[in-house]
């Protein structure tokens, strides 16, 4: 009797790159985050400092029917309330292209839709997302923190005192790159979700953050 073939568990790695092709590298097994890590255009760089630099609140949500043609999404009233801002157009064509690029990407129907300004660690633990696969861009701000496999005890996810001691082990996404990060229930992913938190934010600073989620 031929003994069983199991089959060997990919090697867990991320990738990072200069061109956005990149970021269709989350696709392959193995690779739980892609960064692009682009440099953000002067005048949307402009707006979101701007912004920030108001003081106001900013928490909106939208869900998004994505378009059976190659229309763009429908964005209007996202941050209305800054629209007579300079380079508010621009910003709300950055997002529509990566609406229209994260959906094409995953083939997704209907996209949940977060911009968010943060003064604080939303998720100041290291943990991972049970989602398929989450898109995360830093307008502004502190990008979001990561770790190598190995650097942590999954199993003592959210216990403080696992966390990682040394800096070096820190990764960091930088402010204007865009990240995608493979969770749990990304078929064939299970148990090797990116593990990340929410950067600490230095006292009077703020983070303009937008998400997107594969909701269908």
């Amino acid at each position: 009797m031929l003994a069983p073939r199991w089959k060997a568990l990919p090697a867990i790695r991320q990738v990072q790159g200069e061109a956005p092709t990149v970021l269709g590298e989350i696709l392959d097994e193995g690779v739980n985050l892609a960064v692009w890590q682009r440099r953000l255009p002067g005048h949307i760089a402009d707006f979101a400092t701007l912004l920030l630099s108001l003081d106001e609140p900013l928490a909106e949500s939208l869900s998004l029917e994505m378009p059976d043609d190659e229309a763009r999404p429908n964005l209007q009233g996202l941050a209305s309330g800054f629209s007579d801002l300079e380079g508010y157009e621009g910003f709300l064509s950055d997002v529509s292209w990566l609406v229209s690029a994260y959906a094409c990407l995953l083939g997704a129907r209907r996209i949940g839709l977060r911009l968010r300004v943060l003064d604080k660690a939303m998720c100041p633990r290291f943990h991972v997302d049970h989602v398929p696969v989450r898109l995360i861009t830093t307008y502004a701000g502190v990008g979001s923190q990561w770790l190598a496999e190995g650097a942590i005890d999954r199993r003592l996810l959210g216990n403080a005192a696992a966390e990682p001691g040394e800096p070096a082990l820190i990764q960091q996404v930088d402010s204007g790159a865009v990240a995608l990060l493979k969770g749990e229930r990304w078929h064939g992913n299970e148990g090797f979700g990116l593990v990340h938190r929410s950067p600490p934010v230095p006292e009077g600073e703020r983070r303009l953050i937008l998400t997107l989620d594969w909701l269908a």
